[in-house]
């Protein structure tokens, strides 16, 4: 990646030797939302998801709140807007939630150690043309390929 296209990863990782360890329970877990049903998290979504959901997981993952909102495709003029205003659109907020669910099971795949899982996330794969995995998760189609190939992993298939 080169020029225009080239984005600063800024991850928080915690001091050398020390390990973060999380667990989530349930679809959007590492936003903080306690909906306990699909209907439930569909109806927050159309709402649009508070402003706070996006702090929780950039504590949550100690990902940049700039790079999160590159990739759910919010302009830097826009997030100040969705700040002041406390509250993001539904479709950001569904973006927001495929990237937390992406981090939710990267952090399954490296039991609970959030560093392992946002190092994998923010570092290039060869299965993935040389990209990110979180930037490669920008659209709907990349997420699911970054999902396979976490699943592979998850049953030893290296890719």
């Amino acid at each position: 990646m080169s020029g225009a296209n080239t984005k600063v990863l800024r991850v928080a990782f915690p001091a050398a030797g020390s390990r973060r360890v999380m667990r989530f329970r349930g679809h959007g877990a590492s936003l903080g939302l306690g909906a306990s049903n699909t209907a439930e998290l569909i109806q927050q979504i159309e709402r649009g998801f508070s402003f706070a959901t996006l702090r929780t997981l950039e504590v949550n993952s100690g990902l940049a709140l700039s790079l999160l909102a590159s990739i759910i495709g919010i302009p830097e003029r826009t997030l100040a807007r969705r700040k002041t205003a406390g509250k993001l659109a539904p479709d950001e907020s569904e973006r927001l939630l495929r990237v937390s669910n992406l981090f939710e099971k990267c952090v399954e795949l490296f039991e609970g150690d959030v560093t392992a899982a946002v190092n994998w996330l923010t570092t290039p794969k060869k299965a993935l043309n040389q990209e990110r995995p979180l930037m490669y998760a920008r659209t709907e189609f990349g997420a699911r390929e970054v999902e396979d190939l976490i699943g592979r992993l998850e049953h030893g298939v290296f890719s």
